[in-house]
């Protein structure tokens, strides 16, 4: 299984002996691990997401199922079968013969999919404040605390999965699925390329502790706070995240 540091140490050093040689000359890749108790091929999608937001996947690059199978230490079968789900939904496009690449995203892209959050999100989490259940709201607090641990640890795939988890969760406490689902689908496209940068540059932990602050705002019942955080926060997502100033 690869290392889930993010020291820069590539988990491939080259496809082993009997696989097919890469399509690319793609970087080392920090892959998450596949584990669960879904179907592989769900198991590899769910990695596959991580890998792309925390931006482990680049734009431009050509990724072949069989090397990046390696990566994960299945066959490239349930590796194909999940790159074509996310083709599906346009995340990554098929080379043919070669491999995937993962789709750009302009300026405009972004400030479409943050425009959209925010015209989710704010108002349905200030709601929250006000009608979710105090005792659902405190047990959100371990999710936003892992998210500053692995900001500390700089373990951005696992800071990726913690923040989805606890946006997630929080947007489920409306008891609207599809909402969650939409959310789900607008966070995945967007992808956090600027995460190395901005953990390199010490700004992700101060980040991280935005989703502390905004529990401790639900908690106390400030909707007002709880609007502003979220607006900043998603500020954050789109100028910071996003690499793209």
């Amino acid at each position: 299984m690869p290392d889930r540091s993010t020291s820069g140490a590539g988990v491939m050093s080259g496809p082993p002996s009997g696989t097919p040689a890469a399509a690319d000359r793609s970087p080392a890749l920090n892959l998450p691990r596949v584990l669960g108790h879904h179907s592989l091929r769900e198991q590899v999608s769910h990695a596959l997401r991580a890998a792309l937001i925390a931006g482990e996947l680049r734009p431009g690059v050509v990724y072949s199922a069989p090397v990046l199978a390696a990566g994960f230490g299945v066959s490239a079968t349930p590796v194909r079968e999940a790159m074509l789900d996310l083709a599906k939904e346009g995340l990554v496009e098929v080379v043919r013969n070669k491999g995937f690449r993962v789709t750009e995203l302009s300026e405009a892209d972004l400030d479409q999919f943050t425009e959209i959050r925010a015209l989710i999100e704010v108002p349905v989490v200030t709601g929250l404040a006000r009608t979710a259940a105090i005792e659902d709201l405190k047990a959100l607090r371990p999710a936003a605390e892992a998210i500053v641990t692995a900001a500390k640890a700089r373990d951005l795939i696992a800071y990726v999965e913690a923040d989805q988890a606890f946006h997630l969760g929080l947007l489920g406490l409306s008891g609207n699925p599809h909402l969650v689902a939409v959310v789900s689908d607008l966070r995945n496209r967007s992808r956090l390329y600027g995460l190395p940068s901005l953990a390199d540059a010490g700004a992700l932990a101060a980040s991280a502790e935005e989703h502390v602050q905004l529990v401790d705002a639900l908690v106390a019942r400030d909707a007002a706070a709880v609007e502003e955080l979220m607006r900043t926060h998603l500020t954050h997502v789109r100028s910071l995240w996003a690499g793209r100033d």
